[in-house]
């Protein structure tokens, strides 16, 4: 399942499954690629609600998956979920988890704001949106873990590392560096932390 997960930079990611092609806050995309089955938008940020990116990959039977505010943003078939909502859209199975900030205003838990954990074919991958390390981590299963490394909006490094270890994925692959804020050498530091504890896989932009 890794080799079906493409870093695009950033948060953003394309996940192929099947013949499904699922896109996670698309940003920043190049020209020409893949259209989506399923678009999953964490938040109505810029960066992880782009309309222009979203308006790329958009099919007619797109299903557009997120919080109100991100959804507000376009037509078509639409998914609203809330914090611990669950849909199932053709056998992937999707879960919204909570995503927010512990010490930092950008991402307030009130907003309700959202992660996803995808199943697919039952290999769990969570998303975890823009956030900090958050209790509920403890209590989330899954194979494998896409984490934000880069500090400033969402947790640091040495904050992800914890996180990782507080989910105990098979497998942790960072994101949220490299456009913004943060760089590779975050995504290094990360990776360097947990050896022998976690495996953790760099993915090379797409």
């Amino acid at each position: 399942m890794v080799d079906n997960i493409y870093w695009l930079g950033h948060s953003s990611f394309k996940i192929k499954y099947l013949s499904k092609v699922i896109y996670i806050d698309p940003f920043k995309l190049k020209e020409g690629e893949e259209k989506a089955d399923i678009i999953l938008m964490t938040h109505p940020h810029f960066d992880h609600t782009s309309e222009e990116d979203v308006k790329k990959i958009l099919k007619d039977d797109t299903v557009l998956v997120g919080v109100e505010e991100s959804l507000a943003k376009f037509r078509g078939n639409k998914k609203a979920l809330k914090v611990g909502d669950k849909i199932n859209i053709d056998n992937i199975e999707i879960f919204s988890v909570p995503a927010y900030n512990v010490d930092k205003k950008f991402h307030p838990k009130s907003n309700g704001w959202l992660g996803f954990i995808l199943n697919l074919g039952g290999v769990k991958i969570y998303h975890t949106g823009d956030t900090d390390r958050i209790p509920e981590m403890k209590n989330i299963k899954v194979n494998i873990a896409l984490l934000p490394v880069s500090g400033t909006y969402v947790m640091s490094a040495d904050e992800a590392v914890q996180s990782a270890i507080d989910i105990k994925p098979d497998i942790a692959i960072p994101m949220h560096y490299g456009e913004i804020v943060g760089s590779l050498d975050d995504a290094l530091k990360f990776k360097k932390a947990l050896e022998g504890k976690i495996k953790v896989i760099i993915k090379e932009k797409n």
